[in-house]
């Protein structure tokens, strides 16, 4: 898939995901619904100036436009391994903490 049928598919995906119309969307950012609907399509691109302002409206990071579904599982599994650590270390801690306690209410 090239970057354009890319972007336009992430596009539609957060403009849905933020319960907007082509309408409402193509309004914030000041641009036709003709227009918006081809960026959608992958038939036109955007310029820095409306990928900014597209971001802006939809309350996403630049570069969750440019993201592809694989990129976003591979991301998801690495993210669970680090709560997985982070958790076990918390959890050792939170005990090491505990004994810290515990030994200095016997003093």
């Amino acid at each position: 898939m090239d970057v354009k049928n890319s972007f336009g598919k992430n596009l539609k995906f957060y403009r849905k995901e933020k319960r907007l119309s082509q309408e409402e969307l193509s309004e914030k950012v000041d641009i036709s619904v003709k227009h918006l609907s081809a960026i959608e399509r992958g038939l036109n691109f955007v310029s820095a100036d409306l990928l900014e302002q597209l971001a802006i409206s939809l309350e996403i990071p630049v570069f969750f436009f440019f993201v592809n579904d694989r990129d976003i599982i591979r991301n998801v599994r690495l993210l669970g391994t680090i709560d997985e650590i982070i958790e076990k270390h918390f959890i050792k801690t939170i005990e090491d903490i505990k004994v810290d306690i515990h030994q200095n209410d016997r003093v």
